[in-house]
Formats: C-alpha cells, structure tokens, sequence
C-alpha cells in the first residue's frame, strides 16, 4: 500500500510502498477515504513529542470503510464506515480507566504516534475505539471532528456553564467549537493571529460576536478562554481577560514555556488548566451532538502525496479550517 512515512525528526514525510497492515484481535482493517491533519502532526515531526514509534505513519482523524476483521472484532461490518481518533487504546484497570478518566491512562496509545495512522491507503485500528460517524457528513468533512471536533469538545467541557468564552487561536479545533458554543446560546469571542483579517471575518461567519488580535483586550470579561495555539505567552494575557471565577482551559498537546504573571492575575479564583487526549464518552457524545447540529466543517483537501505541503500549509496558516488527505475510492 501507500503511505507517507515518517523516518525521525528532521525529515519530512517519504512516499512509499509498505506492506498493507493486518488486523489482530480487536482490529480492524480500516480503507482510509479522508485523514485530517492536526497540528499534533507537526509537533512530532518537530520532535517536541517524545518517542514516537519509528518508522510511523502519522494521521489521527481517519474516516474510511472496514475492509477486514480482526478474530474477535464484533462491533462493526465489513464495509461500514469508521472514524479513528488519536485515542488508539488504554489498558482499563488503572485507577483512571476505572474511574472513567480513560484519557489519563499512562499506558495510553495513540494513532499516528505510537500505533500506525492515517496517512496510508490502510490502516488499522482496535474496534473498541472506534466510532460510527453521522451521515449527515461526507467522508472529508467528518475527518476534522475525529480531534480538531473532539478536543475542542472537551475543552469546552471543562469551561463548564461559562456564558462568555474566549477562543484563542482560530484554527481548526475554534472553528468546530465556535459553532457548538453559538448553537449552546454562549457568546463567543475570538482572538487570532495578529493582523488576519481572514480569519477574524471567518470567525464572525461562525458565530463570533467579536473578532480580534490574540494581544487585543477583550469588549467584555471573559468566564473561560480556550487556548488552542501553541503558544505559551497566550496564556498570562487570557488570564487578565478573565472575569473573577474563570478559567483557562489550555486544549493543545504541546505549548511553549508559559512566561511568569503576577499573583494578581490569578487571584480571584481564576484557573489555569490543561486537556489531556479525550475519552470514548466524549467522542460518544460529541458526534451525537454534532449529528444534531449539523457543524459546518470547513476544509481543504490535499492528495495523499501532497501530505508536506499540507502540513507546511498548516504550519504557516495558509488556510482556515482544517487540512484534509484524501484517497480516492
């Protein structure tokens, strides 16, 4: 099959020809239609995530169809269509897979990280974390909901009931999530980057009752911010957006160094805190929701071999909403 093949930081993605994947016991053999690219994809090609297995293929939001089952794979049939997310598999007997926190398991796998991805013809992927996707969604247009979808998802859970939210980042995670939190009746407020007329028009087409500079102050007090890029320096000025009570929900992986703020910012029972990967309730709930809703999923595709240039694309913010592999059927 074909795969773009990632060799170890300093490399970009090599065109080849590797033996198809077999499916085990809990697997199946997903035929890849559509693979979303993340900005996760960039930060292990960069080398801020750890260990990665080598050689990998990389891709956690894959849509496509069961070619094959593996011996005791139950859930679904041949020629269903499937979504794969990053959460690849967790061992359910630590304390956080038993206590429903699934996402925390330090045993934890992951698509496209530790366990082969989408960037391939084929793929394979354990049945139990696999989900049924809405078909009110194409195959390119249901691949960002797979994390972009799910972790702005779940960073919007745990803003809890906050009315006045703040995005910061306008990427394909805000783009989702401003849609769910307009549809919810909370008001949005959207921070880009510097100067991106675009985006901050894209962002009102969205919902947003205001668009704006990621260093601008916000109309109103914020109750949570949701900082989707990467950057640690974000973080201390959502803070001082803050109305007393908020938080700061930090959604990426992977952020740069957060720079020192004074007590005072904080004080006042505001928070600071991270998501970590999602769970197979949130992805549960969210495509229930996202059927319902009938999320707007702007994306742009790219063949296969084209999968530098996406992730270059994506890197330099060449375009909004999200990046999509596509295989022809």
């Amino acid at each position: 099959m074909r795969a773009m093949v990632f060799g170890g930081r300093g490399t970009t993605l090599a065109a080849a020809d590797v033996p198809a994947p077999r499916p085990d016991e809990h697997q199946i053999l997903v035929r890849v239609s559509a693979c979303a690219v993340c900005r996760t994809d960039l930060h292990i090609l960069d080398g801020e995530l750890p260990s990665p297995k080598l050689p990998l293929i990389l891709g956690h939001q894959i849509v496509g169809t069961v070619a094959e089952l593996g011996a005791n794979a139950r859930g679904f049939a041949v020629g269903d269509r499937v979504g794969v997310p990053w959460l690849g598999w967790t061992c359910g007997v630590c304390r956080f897979c038993v206590g429903g926190r699934e996402n925390l398991c330090a045993r934890a796998r992951f698509t496209g990280y530790q366990i082969d991805g989408g960037f391939a013809e084929l793929a394979v992927a354990d049945e139990r974390y696999c989900f049924a996707l809405p078909a009110t969604y194409g195959d390119e247009e249901a691949a960002p909901l797979l994390c972009a979808g799910l972790i702005g998802f779940r960073a919007l859970r745990l803003a809890g009931d906050a009315l006045r939210i703040g995005l910061y980042g306008f990427g394909a995670a805000a783009h989702i999530i401003a849609q769910v939190a307009a549809f919810q009746g909370r008001e949005i407020y959207a921070f880009t980057r510097p100067g991106d007329a675009a985006a901050q028009s894209f962002a009102r087409s969205l919902g947003a009752s205001w668009a704006g500079d990621s260093t601008a102050l916000a109309p109103v007090p914020l109750d949570a911010a949701l900082v989707f890029a990467p950057v640690g320096a974000l973080v201390p000025t959502a803070l001082r957006a803050l109305a007393p009570g908020g938080a700061v929900v930090c959604a990426g992986i992977h952020m740069s160094d957060i720079p020192s703020f004074p007590y005072a910012d904080l004080w006042g029972e505001r928070v600071i805190r991270s998501v970590a990967n999602l769970t197979r309730e949130d992805a549960a709930d969210f495509l229930a929701l996202a059927a319902r809703t009938r999320i707007r999923t702007a994306t742009s595709p790219y063949p296969l071999a084209d999968a530098n240039r996406a992730l270059d694309d994506l890197r330099n913010g060449r375009y909004n909403g999200a990046a999509v592999l596509v295989n022809p059927r």
